[in-house]
């Protein structure tokens, strides 16, 4: 199989793109990588599946948000928030549904605050609650039994600069999220949001 990872050498796409390697080809991509990628930009996007070709799961493990106040976050913090996370993986499918082989799967990234907020996290609130409607409902309208899921966790343990905004919360393990990144990969289930809390 040949597995696609966007935001591969991020901390949560470093640990899919290792465990996806035990069962395929893996191709990172990221904005730092040989075939890179600026999931704000439509043509960006649609180069990248130009250069990578024909693939039989997307991964996707991106989202770079805003943490403002409300009383203090802009109009433009809340687009650049919502472009990179929300539509950024939108086109992801979009794009990438010509690109995907029959019986192929999209697996996108959200999280905990999309259900359990904190203060200062309404744009990140936004663009993950954004992507896990859109997984139920592209889920339903997908052609040629392609599958969509989302994987959404709590903070991560090796996180750790994250851990003061998230003081009481649950912390799951990097490893645990990419096996679920796994089971949304090579198993058979459509439209679902693999919470891990």
């Amino acid at each position: 199989m040949k597995f696609l990872v966007v935001g591969s050498t991020g901390l949560i796409g470093s640990y899919v793109a290792k465990t996806l390697s035990k069962h395929g080809t893996v191709i990172g991509v990221s904005r730092t990588t040989q075939i890179s990628v600026d999931v704000k930009d439509p043509a960006a996007i649609k180069a990248m599946y130009e250069k990578v070709g024909k693939v039989d799961a997307v991964a996707s493990c991106i989202g770079k948000v805003v943490y403002k106040p409300i009383t203090e976050i802009s109009y433009e913090d809340y687009l650049l928030s919502f472009k990179d996370k929300a539509l950024g993986q939108v086109e992801l499918v979009r794009a990438g549904i010509n690109y995907l082989n029959d019986g192929g799967s999209f697996t996108l990234m959200t999280g905990v605050l999309a259900r359990d907020p904190i203060p200062t996290a309404s744009a990140a609130a936004l663009a993950n609650g954004a992507i896990e409607s859109f997984t139920l409902a592209a889920a339903i309208d997908l052609p040629r039994g392609l599958r969509i899921n989302t994987v959404s966790p709590n903070v991560l343990v090796e996180a750790t600069s994250y851990h003061a905004k998230f003081a009481g919360y649950h912390q799951v393990g990097a490893q645990s999220v990419a096996d679920a990144y796994v089971k949304s990969i090579l198993g058979k289930q459509t439209g679902q949001i693999y919470k891990l809390d």
